[in-house]
């Protein structure tokens, strides 16, 4: 069976601990099922059907809680050990279902194709923009330039930012430019799919930073030791320890 060795609770961050403490499970299978959760395309019927097939019994919506209650403070950790980012960003945002109604999840990368951030909210309008702009800024700090399209709501966010600062931002309205994020979306798009849609805005936000979190270890953003070359599952591992 493929899943990371097997940690002592003891050895466990105290707010980590004592949520795997409530959770009556082995680390390691917890931790498995959340992993694969967020980076493959598998819904939570899958997992059951796997882990039954591997003797272990855990039904769905005990994984389904797994998720919820470990990824904010596994993202959380990733959050401290993110390598930076360049100063180059596009932006731009997609469609995720939500109780059947479309939200919006606001992304950025580099133009090396790095993640700078994402914000999940429930308008596409000026105020939603602005926020992610200032979330993504308070994380990485201000970026030399901004590609996004033709959205009046993006462009007046970054304006609205520019009027309050000495450095202004350079913005960019360029579609060709921004191709670059909106096939990064395809990755986040594809892990989605398998989920059908979500039930409440709460666990959209919590799983979609999961997803997001896997997808910037995959893409080598996250900080390890000198001299190692852990592997994507062990990295995502590590943030519990």
């Amino acid at each position: 069976m493929n899943k990371p060795a097997k940690t002592p609770r003891t050895s466990l961050p105290g707010g980590i601990a004592n949520v795997l403490k409530r959770l009556h499970h082995p680390v390691d299978v917890i931790l498995l099922c959340v992993r694969w959760y967020v980076a493959y395309s598998l819904s939570l019927r899958d997992l059951e059907e796997m882990m039954a097939e591997r003797g272990i019994e855990v039904d769905h919506s005990t994984v389904h809680r797994w998720v919820i209650k470990l990824l904010p403070m596994l993202e959380k950790a990733f959050r401290r050990r993110q390598r930076p980012v360049g100063n180059s960003w596009r932006m731009d945002e997609t469609y995720i279902l939500v109780k059947g109604q479309w939200k919006y999840l606001y992304r950025a990368v580099d133009k090396a194709g790095k993640t700078i951030d994402f914000l999940l909210r429930a308008r596409r309008d000026t105020a939603a923009a602005r926020r992610f702009f200032e979330k993504a800024i308070a994380q990485n700090g201000a970026p030399k330039t901004v590609t996004v399209d033709k959205s009046g709501a993006n462009l007046a966010a970054l304006q609205a930012i520019n009027a309050e600062r000495e450095t202004t931002i350079k913005i960019r309205q360029n579609k060709y430019l921004n191709n670059l994020v909106e096939q990064d979306h395809r990755g986040i798009k594809r892990r989605v799919r398998p989920m059908l849609e979500f039930q409440n805005f709460r666990c959209a936000r919590i799983i979609l930073g999961g997803i997001e979190t896997m997808c910037m270890i995959r893409k080598g953003q996250m900080v390890i030791p000198k001299g190692s070359s852990p592997s994507d599952a062990e990295q995502f591992y590590s943030l519990a320890i």
